[in-house]
This record gives C-alpha cells, structure tokens and sequence, in this order.
C-alpha cells in the first residue's frame, strides 16, 4: 500500500506581486481620471495603459496564481485585461479608419459606457469578496465601483447630447480610487519589507480568508 507523505514546504518564498499590481492600476487611473477630470491632456495615458496598467498589472495577476490567491489572480489579471483592451481600441481607432468610423459621433460615448458596465458587473461581485480581505482593499473596489457606474451614466448622457460634466465628475472620483490603490501597493511593500505591519490596511469585514495548504503527493 502506498504511503501517502505531505510535500516538504518550499525553502523560499514568492515575492507578494500584489503591490505591483496596484502600483499599476493607480497609475493608470490617475492619469486617465485626470483626463477625464479635464486637466491631464488626452491620449497620454494610453502608453501606460498598455504597459504599466496592462502588462505589468496582468503578470502580477500570474504571479498570483503562483501564490494561489484566487482573488489576486482575477482582480489583476482582468483589470490588466481592461487597460490593454482600452489602450488597444485607442491605438486601433488612431491608425484604422474602418474601425474609426465605428466609434465617431454618439457611438464612442455609448461604446464605452458600456464597457465600462460590463466592467461594473464584474467589479461588483469582487468588491462583494473584497470585504473578506482587508479594509485597504475594500476600499479600492468601494472608489472604482462609484467610478465606474458614475462614468458609465456620464458618457451615456454624452451619447444623447448632454454636457460631460458628470463625467468629469467621475475623473475626480477615479483619482480618489488611485489614492486609495496607492496607499495599499505603498503599504503592501513596506510591510513586505518590514516583514510585520508598518502600514496599516485593516483587517477583514468577516471571515479571513484561509491559506491554502500544498496538496499531499502520492509516493
């Protein structure tokens, strides 16, 4: 009969990547939210959308299924998924008259209000799960969601003709998201660092989420 053995722990340790992540995604956001908020210029943020907000966010959501942090692993990896297809849509409209011609007029407003809902769905459910890991954390789903839904209802009001201003509204909520982003990867790496809490970013609402033990090998 086989002897079943748990696998010896790992002699090192994976660097959190979660700091990277939201490092990328408050970039990001703040300077597309200062466009938005009217006082950063336009086509700017599409550089770091694709490279900070989109590459750099995506392989910290990789790395995060190496921690097997479920909830790491999806948040980054789709919002690194949403700044590489926002940034992409940009560079595609600026060099393809065919698919510029798609998005002149009314039909850009209401592309990306519903974009950005398809995005508020998803967001939901994790600002839901977002209260089992720290308050710091829930705090980012908390400004984004407001972001996203406040953004969404102004460029629908664009697509019919009204003025932006509540999308300019919307900027000044997503630069409190990339505060709030900000404090978290500043905190997440000078505890990393530290080694104990140097930061504070709160625990969870309920329930902390449990550490997954290594899967036991068959020998």
């Amino acid at each position: 009969m086989a002897a079943v053995e748990a696998e010896p722990a790992p002699s090192w340790m994976p660097a959190d990547p979660a700091p990277l992540g939201l490092g990328a995604f408050a970039l990001t956001t703040f300077i597309l939210s200062g466009h938005n908020a009217t006082f950063i210029p336009d086509l700017i943020w599409v550089g770091p959308a694709l490279f900070y907000g989109g590459v750099a966010q995506l392989l910290a959501g990789m790395w995060e299924f190496r921690n097997r942090n479920v909830f790491g692993a999806t948040a980054f990896s789709t919002y690194g998924g949403f700044w590489l297809s926002l940034g992409i849509v940009v560079l595609l409209a600026s060099v393809s008259k065919t698919f510029a011609a798609g998005l002149t007029g009314a039909n850009l407003p209401n592309a990306v209000a519903w974009f950005l809902v398809a995005f508020a769905i998803f967001n939901t459910y994790m600002l839901l799960w977002s209260t089992r890991v720290n308050l710091a954390v829930l705090g980012v789903f908390a400004t984004l969601e407001a972001t996203e839904i406040i953004l969404a209802i102004g460029f629908f009001r664009e697509a019919h003709g009204y003025s932006p201003y509540i999308t300019h509204i919307g900027g000044w909520v997503g630069l409190a998201t990339a505060a709030v982003a900000w404090y978290t990867s500043a905190a997440g790496v000078v505890n990393g660092m530290a080694g104990r809490a140097v930061v504070p970013v709160g625990g969870p609402l309920w329930g902390r989420v449990p550490r997954l033990a290594r899967p036991a090998t068959t020998h």
